[in-house]
């Protein structure tokens, strides 16, 4: 999560949505950023705590934004991100395992470890399911985010590429496809919203 005073704006990093480089390319305009354990911290916690220590230590009211990504493609990222060799956690490491067992995991009603990858949806909203960003953008509309970034900080703003998956083989039957889907009706629901709104949700906070 970064915080930008002179903008007006907090940038809110949803996990597996290209936050890492976002956030390298934005490091010298922010005035706070969390990072590592505290770099996600929610909309619902920003809006309870975050927020409101802004608004009374410092007379900051900010917008907020995030990114959201296509929830079947965001769940594949966590197994292609999970092969790595490098991942310390070997209880959590999907090397033997298809995409199609890991989408199993993820949708039981108590994943094991290397399936649990959070939910963008309970990441974005209260807990009356109401969106607590003010610009919520699609994933995979980066130019239309990268505009909003340079009419907002003034100068183009340029992300490399960081923390990518290796590239791996991972298609999803049809069937798990559905039953994702059905899990997950809420989450596709809000990126379908994004979608309709032509790749950026803009929302009131009250």
């Amino acid at each position: 999560m970064q915080v930008f005073s002179e903008q007006s704006l907090a940038f809110l990093a949803v996990p597996k949505t290209g936050t890492t480089a976002l956030e390298l390319a934005l490091r010298p305009y922010a005035d706070i950023a969390f990072s590592k354990q505290r770099k996600h911290i929610t909309a619902q916690r920003f809006h309870n705590q975050i927020a409101p220590f802004l608004k009374s230590a410092f007379g900051l009211t900010l917008e907020r934004m995030a990114v959201i990504r296509d929830p079947e493609d965001q769940i594949r990222s966590w197994y292609k991100y999970r092969t790595r060799t490098r991942l310390e956690d070997r209880e959590a490491a999907t090397d033997t395992m298809s995409f199609n067992d890991f989408v199993r995991d993820v949708i039981r009603d108590d994943p094991p470890a290397h399936a649990r990858v959070g939910s963008q949806f309970r990441f974005l909203t209260s807990a009356r399911r109401a969106v607590l960003v003010h610009h919520l953008f699609a994933y995979e509309d980066q130019p239309l985010l990268l505009r909003f970034l340079e009419d907002r900080f003034g100068e183009p703003v340029e992300p490399g590429r960081k923390n990518v998956s290796p590239p791996v083989e991972a298609p999803l039957d049809p069937d798990l496809r559905a039953r994702l889907r059905t899990a997950r009706a809420a989450e596709f629901a809000l990126y379908d919203r994004v979608a309709d709104a032509g790749g950026h949700l803009r929302t009131s906070i009250g």
